[in-house]
């Protein structure tokens, strides 16, 4: 348990830091949606591409990690769907509760999985992040669609996000210089690494600044949904399906942390663009990250 501790403690003590931060608003209310910006669309990018195009892949069980976590995104995303009913949330709200359930925070993901098992653990999460991120933002985008929160024009406009959305085209390019041979050469290689060491500790510190605890006065039918299915029953599911598919232990490990993370803070932005509930997605978001804290150690410390 101290190593797992170890290796998440510092990750929480930088979110805890940003909400620090964000409380003080220091150093500006208009600096840290700039550093987001930047963080999202140049130092992640950076860092998947890094990854990926010189990665040995051949070392993760793509295949059946991609059975896995997939697998496990889509059955509770039908399963939410056929509890609509039962749940007697608004369109709005439904469409918050569906993202707190399917989406997860990258940032946190992929720091965790090197500072529990190194290059090989970011490899993988690089891995789990190029399947996921396609899936989890057409899944969401749908239940905009799905539940009528958004009009026809505003789906082609969500439409041309995906296909522009950077962690994606990171993604594909990264594997695409990784199977062509080409790699990083020259100068190219230690310039994406030096972008990408900067992404985690900012993006960390990022998530915190985004929280918003006065959110979490919010409790309802809603939240106490998502959060049993992000927390505890999809960890649950990929446990047992890491089991059944006899996944390696880092894969393991990767694929159990990726189902217990808690949800992005970019499903805010989504919420409120896209016509969901924003204030219901803060409050998850919130108080996810904050029980992430003791649940991630607990599902990590079970199958150490």
């Amino acid at each position: 348990m101290e190593s797992i501790t170890g290796a998440l403690g510092p990750l929480f003590l930088l979110i805890l830091l940003g909400a620090v931060l964000g409380y003080g608003r220091w150093p500006s209310d208009t600096f840290w949606p700039q550093m987001e910006r930047l963080i999202y669309f140049v130092l992640f990018p950076s860092m998947l591409v890094g990854t990926l195009a010189t990665a040995d892949v051949s070392q993760v069980p793509v295949g059946r990690l991609a059975l896995v976590l997939l697998g496990a995104m889509a059955l509770f995303g039908l399963l939410l769907w056929r509890l609509r009913g039962w749940l007697q949330l608004t369109p709005a709200a439904f469409t918050s509760v569906f993202q707190g359930a399917v989406r997860f925070n990258t940032y946190v993901g992929v720091a965790g999985a090197a500072a529990l098992h190194g290059s090989l653990g970011a490899t993988t999460a690089a891995v789990a992040v190029a399947l996921m991120v396609p899936v989890v933002n057409v899944m969401c985008v749908a239940s905009f669609v799905a539940a009528g929160t958004l009009g026809g024009a505003s789906v082609g406009k969500s439409a041309m996000a995906l296909i522009k959305n950077p962690l994606i085209l990171a993604c594909l390019a990264g594997i695409g210089l990784n199977l062509s041979g080409v790699g990083l050469p020259g100068w190219s290689q230690d310039t994406v690494a030096l972008l990408g060491r900067a992404a985690l500790p900012l993006g960390l510190v990022a998530v915190g600044v985004a929280l918003r605890p006065a959110a979490l006065l919010r409790i309802d039918r809603g939240v106490l949904a998502t959060n049993s299915v992000k927390l505890l029953l999809m960890p649950a599911l990929v446990l047992a399906l890491t089991w059944i598919l006899q996944l390696d232990p880092v894969s393991r490990d990767v694929a159990l942390l990726f189902a217990a993370l808690p949800t992005a803070t970019s499903a805010y932005i989504l919420a409120r663009q896209l016509g969901g509930d924003a204030e219901l997605m803060a409050a998850i978001i919130t108080g996810q990250t904050l029980l992430a804290m003791l649940t991630l150690p607990l599902w990590l410390q079970l199958v150490s």
